[in-house]
């Protein structure tokens, strides 16, 4: 038998059923009054000012400065520009040894490299050994990143050693060769620093993440094959840098130009350091044996080479580099002549790419450790680094990610770690640089080709592949311009490419027609939920991006062509004529004139074909536009919606109780 509710508290089945209803019908009332709103109305001066904000500073960096005194405000600034006074008020001693284990150990790895990577960029080896001293430095004082480590690189060395010898010839004109790499590197510098002073930082974007994985494989491949003339012990080695040419080189000296001896040394060592960095891999605790490894590499070399005097045999050799720390290099930067604009264009080229590649090695440290980096500070930090760095005879210096990841895996806390490691160069250049001289130049060439080969990531070309076929053609477009024209074509291809996405995503916006869910008020995708039915006698289409002069006409044009398609299938089904086309606007985050003149073509088509347009869910500035141009007073308010659901309850009621 059924309860009731008395008055007592006992249940009545019948005034619960009515206050049911009654509380349906008060949604529902509810539900129908809402209206898509207009926002308040900013003046010209406020729109320019908050568009300006959200563009240039979105990150709200004088947050901290508000209400605060004049003295607080000084010593934040000083903290903004120079963070190691904030985190250097909380630096403990157990913080300082993981920092000097981490320092030591990149200390070990950077030294070879350093060596081998100033060759690679047409340089006396010291030149790369000074480009590990003055920038981390300076680094250390403005960087925010915990883990990054600062130096030379192999692909910011070859892209400069390929740019420089297209002006200037290292052995005809050395001097001149060297100074056109400082100046290079102050422009390099100064590129960064305006980025990140004028807070541009998001140009780098451009450069999109399959573009790099192609360029980076390319670079990596095209190093390897210039690492083969210090491999193979060949004399006389071309000064290009594309595949065919390095390999015409290589076979063309194949009976008078390699070196047993040369090979010998090389090839052993190659082994002993992928060794090295397989057992690395397999137990991350034992990183150190990759770290220490071309350190020990070139003990060994060198000693042996010296034993045995093996560059009596034809075995090259480092032969001098120059003891004492960085001298000053100010008197030799070219800021007048025709050397100014080439530094100039060299020094803008390989900035952003160093810029690119440390941002990239920032975040994804800084992701690990959960943490934030400034992108803009860090490239003020970058760029001052190497302002200086070109005052003190260093080039172009950026994160390397080799060196980076050991810093990591070696427990770094803090940017200290790069002190560590300048203090350990620093000694270095002031005492023991006399004892490389023997070392050979294939020992050199081992360490790049296998620091380089962790720049080529095939999961992450595979992933491209997978999931976006556009991404992967951007990715080959650049790997084939490095590898069979030049470093700086790849590169030039890699940003085309990126652009080239860009635009046709802008011109060429997506577009879908919507049905309804069985048995709820949800309109989505036809293609992406099968089950999905289309409204009788009513075209639903959504556009996924913003309206501007770019892409109206697309958006026009593709809009009429699902209306002639749906009238085409109508026609051969004998199915009710569409009478209502609703446009779900709510990806549409933007419109401009040209957009809303697209909108009032596309309302008089309609027209015509006795059509009544209707819109769903405009976001605030699209309706505030639409409503600015009297364009809601044309196809009248009653035809705006809040929702897709909405207008085919007003338009096709029986659909909508169905």
């Amino acid at each position: 038998m059924p309860r009731t509710v008395s008055d007592g508290g006992e249940e009545l089945p019948g005034d619960d059923i009515s206050s049911r209803t009654m509380s349906r019908r008060r949604m529902e009332n509810t539900h129908d009054s809402y209206k898509v709103g207009f926002p308040p109305k900013k003046g010209a001066f406020a729109e320019f000012s908050d568009g300006v904000k959200e563009t240039f500073f979105s990150d709200d960096p004088l947050r901290p400065f508000k209400d605060q005194p004049k003295s607080k405000k000084l010593w934040l600034g000083l903290q903004h520009v120079f963070p190691m006074l904030d985190w250097g008020r909380h630096y403990t001693l157990s913080k300082f040894k993981g920092d000097l284990i981490a320092g030591l150990t990149i200390a070990s790895l950077c030294i070879p490299q350093d060596i081998g990577y100033a060759k690679l960029a047409g340089l006396l080896p010291a030149y790369g050994l000074y480009s590990s001293f003055v920038p981390p430095l300076i680094y250390a004082l403005m960087g925010s990143s915990r883990d990054i480590a600062i130096g030379p690189v192999a692909v910011v060395s070859l892209l400069l050693g390929t740019l420089l010898q297209e002006e200037i010839d290292p052995v005809k004109n050395p001097y001149e060769y060297t100074s056109l790499a400082f100046t290079a590197t102050f422009f390099a510098g100064l590129t960064q620093f305006a980025l990140g002073f004028f807070r541009l930082g998001f140009i780098i974007e451009f450069l999109s993440h399959a573009a790099i994985v192609g360029f980076m494989a390319g670079a990596a491949i095209t190093i390897a094959l210039q690492q083969l003339k210090g491999f193979l012990g060949i004399a006389v080695f071309t000064k290009k840098s594309d595949i065919i040419s390095v390999m015409k080189s290589v076979w063309g000296n194949v009976h008078h130009g390699w070196n047993w001896q040369t090979i010998l040394i090389a090839a052993s060592f190659l082994a002993f350091l992928l060794a090295a960095k397989y057992i690395a891999k397999k137990n991350k605790k034992l990183f150190w044996v990759s770290a220490i490894a071309p350190l020990i590499s070139v003990i060994i070399s060198t000693l042996c080479v010296y034993l045995t005097r093996a560059d009596k045999q034809g075995v090259a050799i480092v032969k001098h580099i120059d003891q004492g720390i960085n001298p000053a290099s100010f008197h030799r930067i070219f800021f007048s002549g025709p050397n100014l604009t080439k530094g100039f264009r060299i020094g803008v080229v390989s900035g952003m790419v160093a810029l690119t590649e440390a941002i990239a090695i920032g975040r994804t440290f800084a992701a690990m450790k959960d943490y934030q980096i400034d992108g803009n500070k860090e490239m003020v930090a970058l760029g001052t680094m190497n302002i200086v760095g070109s005052f003190t005879s260093c080039y172009v210096a950026t994160g390397s990610f080799s060196r980076s990841a050991v810093n990591y895996m070696a427990g770094c806390r803090t940017a200290i770690s790069n002190v560590v490691m300048a203090i350990v160069v620093m000694l270095t250049l002031l005492l023991i640089t006399p004892l490389f001289k023997y070392t050979p130049n294939a020992i050199l060439a081992s360490i790049i080709i296998n620091a380089v080969l962790g720049l080529i990531d095939f999961e992450a070309a595979y992933l491209l592949w997978k999931v976006d076929k556009m991404d992967f053609v951007a990715c080959l477009g650049a790997f084939f311009g490095v590898i069979f024209a030049s470093v700086e074509y790849g590169l030039l291809i890699a940003v085309a490419i990126s652009l080239g996405k860009i635009l046709l995503q802008v011109t060429r916006p997506r577009t879908a027609l919507l049905g309804n869910l069985p048995r709820t008020t949800i309109y989505r995708n036809v293609e992406q939920y099968t089950e999905a039915t289309k409204v009788p006698g009513v075209l639903i289409v959504r556009v996924d991006s913003a309206i501007y002069f770019t892409n109206s006409n697309y958006v026009k044009e593709r809009i009429l062509r699902w209306l002639r398609d749906e009238e085409e299938q109508q026609e051969e089904q004998k199915l009710s004529k569409t009478e209502f086309l609703i446009v779900e606007l709510s990806p549409v985050t933007d419109i401009d004139t040209s957009g809303i003149h697209a909108l009032e073509e596309l309302l008089k088509a309609l027209e015509k074909r006795k059509i009544q347009l209707i819109l769903a869910n405009p976001g605030p500035i699209v309706i505030q536009k639409l409503r600015a141009s009297r364009f809601t007073e044309l196809i009248g308010d009653d035809k705006i919606f809040l929702s897709v659901g909405e207008a085919v309850k007003m338009f096709a009621p029986k659909h909508e109780n169905a």
